[in-house]
Parts: C-alpha cells; structure tokens; sequence
C-alpha cells in the first residue's frame, strides 16, 4: 500500500506539474497540458485505480491550494476523472461464460475485457463534457459565448500589424465557428493518445494487468450512429442547443474516424508494402488534417456495411509455417 500511495503521488505530481506549466506561456507546455492526464492512466493501469484516484485528488487539492478553486475544478474535470476512469475501464474484464474449468481448474478463467469502442465513447464523452465547461465559462447562451470569444480572437489577432482590418474580421468569423470544435477534436485526440501512450508504458514495464487489446476489431456500439445524426440535425436549429450538438458532432466523427483507421488497418492486412502504405496515409492525415474525412467515412462504411467482416470471410487462410 506504502508503494501504491508513492505512485500516486509522484503520478499527481507530474501531471499537476504539466497541466500549470500552461500559465508559463511556452510554446512546449500546450503539449504538456493536453497530456496531464498521462501519469495518472500510467498509475491506473500499472497500479491500479485506486492509485490514480489518489494521486487526481492530491494534485487537484494542491492546485486548489496554491491557484484557487477554478484550477482544482478545471484539473479534477479535465486530467483526475478522466485519467482514473479510463485507467478503471481499460482494465475491467469479466470471465467468459462457459470458458471457465474445462478440467483445468488451476488455470485462471478467461476474461472478457471492456470492448474498445466502448472507451472511444467515454472518451468522447469527457471531449464534450470539458469543451462544454469551457465555453460555459464564457456565457449561458450562445451570443455570449461567440461574442466572448470574438472579442479574445480580435484582442489577439488584431496585435500584429499583417493583416487588414476586413480580413481579421472574417478570420475572426471563422474561427468563432471552428475554435468549439478544434478544442473538442483536440481533447479527443489527446486524451486517446494519452491512453494509448499509457497501455504502451504499461506494457513495456511489464505491468500492465491485461493483455494488449486487439485495435482491429473496434466497433462503436450501432446507436452511436444514431446518435451522430441526431447531434447533426440539431446542429442546425440555432442558440446554444445547436453549439452544444456541434461538439458532440465533432466528438463523433473523431471517434469514427478512430474506427476507421482500425478498419483501415484491416483491410490493408493482405498488402506486400503495408507498413509503407500505412505510414503514408498516417502522415497526409497528419500534414493536412482534411484527410480525417475520408478515414471517417471508412468507419462509417464499416458501421453500414460491416467491410472488416466481409473482407475476413473472403480472406484465403494463411500459408501454413515451413
């Protein structure tokens, strides 16, 4: 228990650490701020849970301390919970029924682990939840909030002297639109690879209590769809209501795009140059963003047509080993 409450600690200091480094305006401490919730998933899976509710809560209480209670709400909302309750995730498993004994009582049952896609959703969840609280900050109705944030972008903006007046204007207009989902996007990126970073530390340590999951068959859950068509037709009925199904039209798509990527992976099982092929897909999504949509509408094929079971099905067995 002595080394349990040592991680916990040492895994709240670091990410407290990381998340107040943003008030020293370093271009580097916008990375370490969006991966606060790193040590504490790390403490998570390789300690356990109950480690990283300990450390969130030590960090939280100091940064209360020290800042005032909006940072402890912002560090509990936006690193502690998630940080715990994806780490709580990640390892909850039940026996398979049925796998259990089979005349071989001393061997451990087969575990059902909690499915992937599951995760994506949570991880969604929290995207909404932390921009929502964001922007709530700012205002209770949407002329608030975008007139708030017109306000800090033409502050901004308007300090260099490169642009006409006319052109900040309608950079500012777009960007009023875009800044709500480019946060949501952002947590979502962020609190995925965060999570992945931390099952791969995990597992490199050698305590990782779980087997790596397999990311090729993540699926969302078929009412999740629903979900997305629903969040964009409101998009379009005005006022705050239409903001908020905007953030969770963009939490979404990121999370189908997710699945598309492991479709991607899937399909391209076959291929003599795959790890090339890969990489050069992962790189123009990364060199020009636009690129998401197309992996996006490969999950959402997946999800109508189910591509990943019927390329299995056509998929001759592999050559047997020499």
């Amino acid at each position: 228990m002595i080394a349990i409450l040592i991680v916990a600690l040492a895994a709240g200091a670091a990410s407290a650490l990381m998340f107040a480094s943003i008030s020293s305006g370093a271009l580097i401490s916008l990375l370490l701020y969006f991966l606060a919730p790193l040590p504490l998933m790390v403490s998570a899976l390789a300690w356990g849970p109950l480690a990283a509710a300990i450390g969130g809560i030590a960090a939280a209480s100091v940064l209360g301390a020290i800042f005032g209670l909006p940072y402890c709400i912002a560090f509990a909302m936006m690193v502690a919970l998630p940080g715990w309750w994806l780490g709580h995730l990640a390892l909850l498993g039940r026996p398979i029924a049925g796998a259990a004994g089979d005349g071989a009582p001393l061997q451990p049952p087969a575990l059902e682990w909690y499915p992937v896609g599951r995760i994506l959703l949570w991880i969604a969840a929290f995207a909404v939840i932390t921009t929502t609280a964001a922007l709530l900050t700012l205002g209770s109705d949407a002329d608030t909030v975008t007139g708030a944030l017109r306000r800090g972008l033409l502050r901004v903006l308007s300090t260099g002297d490169g642009l006409p007046s006319g052109e900040i204007e309608r950079l500012v207009d777009m960007l009023v639109i875009l800044a709500p989902l480019a946060a949501t996007i952002l947590a979502m990126v962020t609190l995925t690879l965060s999570l992945w970073l931390a099952g791969k530390i995990a597992q490199t340590s050698g305590r990782l209590n779980r087997p790596w999951p397999d990311f090729h068959t993540t699926a969302l859950p078929a009412m999740t769809l629903v979900a997305l068509l629903v969040a964009v037709a409101v998009s379009f009925v005005g006022g705050m209501l239409a903001l908020l199904a905007q953030i969770v039209t963009a939490a979404l798509v990121i999370a189908y795009a997710l699945v598309g990527f492991a479709v991607l992976h899937t399909l391209t099982l076959s291929l003599t140059s795959r790890g090339f092929w890969l990489g050069g897909i992962y790189a123009v999504v990364v060199m020009f963003g636009w690129p998401i949509i197309a992996i996006f509408a490969l999950g959402i094929a997946d999800a109508v047509f189910g591509l990943r079971q019927r390329y299995l099905q056509t998929r001759p067995p592999p050559l047997p080993a020499a």
